[in-house]
């Protein structure tokens, strides 16, 4: 199924008030936040429930009625099952923010050029202090639970050649994820995206953006169909997802606010997604990423003011996102070896107080290692403007 916003040529750019820019970018800022958290829990949960539960089909043949409240709270978790979902919304939101501050001097500055060397050492500052305490906690976690029999399927090998392949996010290309920490095989995919991006902004100054989606999405398809089949995994076959954040900030900054009916078209390509998950996980995520670049492109527009009672809570989750999507699986993991020794429960109410532990843990990582490393990556954007 197409989407029809990206078809529609960006309209002319407006200049808006500067009073009034500000509080509209301001909730755009909470809202990307909050879909942030949204999409690290949903992706953490997701795996929680996998390493601690026995999953719906086994625990259907032995609670098929609604006779308790742990039945009930099993049931409501089956959306889970598409919780992977979460990972094709990091791609478009990561493309979004990577893309708004270049986007927006670009527009006001046809000639502007982005400085390769700065963004990639603030990248550096960004990604690597936290993926290398997330690598060596992983270490640790895997190490303690190698300990414990019968030793849980989902460690693979910690030695040194397996940490080279993630710290310089090769996996998918040479080698495994780290250990138990199978989410690390989307930070190679955003690592690559940054690398490339200074090229891809230099081409979008040349071509324009709707030029460079398009070529995007030629280069995705062919990649799925030449490399998939492989099991290389590469960030090209992701590539699309990517590059529909970065459209819509441009789209966003011209003033369009979505067609008509894009949340519609949000909800119909999302159960288009779950209908294409039994036979792929591949195609589910393109269609995910254009469910949610329909709806973010819309919702951006008309921000909520608060949110009611979630947004908060998602927005708290979302600052420190990173640093629970890089830690979570590990320490999942070291749970159910030492609690349970890695075996699967009947009980779906283990997989929310492991979820619970753990959130408090991802935010005391936030505070020593990730948030020093934003701290200098700001210190260095300051410097360079």
């Amino acid at each position: 199924m197409s989407d029809p916003a990206l078809e529609t040529i960006l309209p002319p750019a407006s200049v808006m008030p500067a009073a009034a820019a500000r509080p509209a970018a301001i909730a755009g800022d909470h809202l990307i936040d909050a879909l942030r958290g949204f999409a690290a829990l949903l992706v953490a949960y997701f795996h929680c429930r996998q390493v601690t539960w026995i999953g719906m089909g086994a625990f259907h043949q032995m609670h098929a009625s609604l006779d308790s409240p742990g039945t009930i709270a099993a049931w409501l978790t089956f959306p889970i099952a598409w919780g992977s979902a979460g990972v094709p919304i990091f791609f478009v939101i990561s493309g979004y923010c990577i893309h708004r501050s270049g986007a927006s001097r670009l527009l006001a500055n046809p000639d502007y050029r982005l400085d390769a060397g700065q963004f990639w050492l603030r990248r550096l500052v960004r990604i690597y202090p936290v993926l290398l305490a997330a690598l060596a906690l992983t270490f640790v976690a895997d190490s303690i639970s190698l300990t414990m029999t019968p030793v849980s399927h989902k460690i693979l090998d910690i030695g040194p050649q397996a940490f080279l392949v993630n710290l310089f996010s090769l996996q998918g290309v040479a080698g495994k994820t780290y250990g138990s920490n199978g989410a690390l095989w989307t930070l190679s995919l955003e690592v690559q995206f940054y690398l490339l991006y200074p090229l891809l902004f230099a081409v979008r100054r040349r071509v324009g953006l709707n030029a460079v989606l398009a070529g995007v999405a030629v280069i995705n398809v062919v990649s799925a169909l030449t490399l998939a089949p492989h099991d290389i995994v590469l960030f090209t076959s992701y590539w699309f997802s990517w590059m529909l954040g970065a459209w819509i900030v441009e789209a966003r900054l011209r003033g369009y606010e979505g067609f008509r009916f894009a949340y519609v078209a949000a909800a119909a390509l999302a159960v288009a997604g779950c209908v294409a998950f039994h036979f792929g996980q591949y195609g589910a995520f393109q269609l995910w990423a254009g469910a949610f670049a329909c709806y973010l492109v819309k919702a951006l527009s008309r921000p909520l003011a608060s949110g009611g009672v979630l947004m908060p809570v998602f927005s708290k989750l979302g600052e420190f996102s990173y640093s629970l999507y890089l830690i979570h699986l590990p320490l999942f993991v070291l749970l159910g070896s030492w609690l349970f020794r890695s075996e699967l429960q009947t009980s779906i109410w283990v997989s929310f107080g492991f979820t619970l532990a753990v959130l408090p843990v991802a935010w005391v990582f936030y505070r020593l290692f990730e948030r020093p490393a934003l701290n200098l990556a700001s210190r260095l954007r300051k410097r360079a403007a």
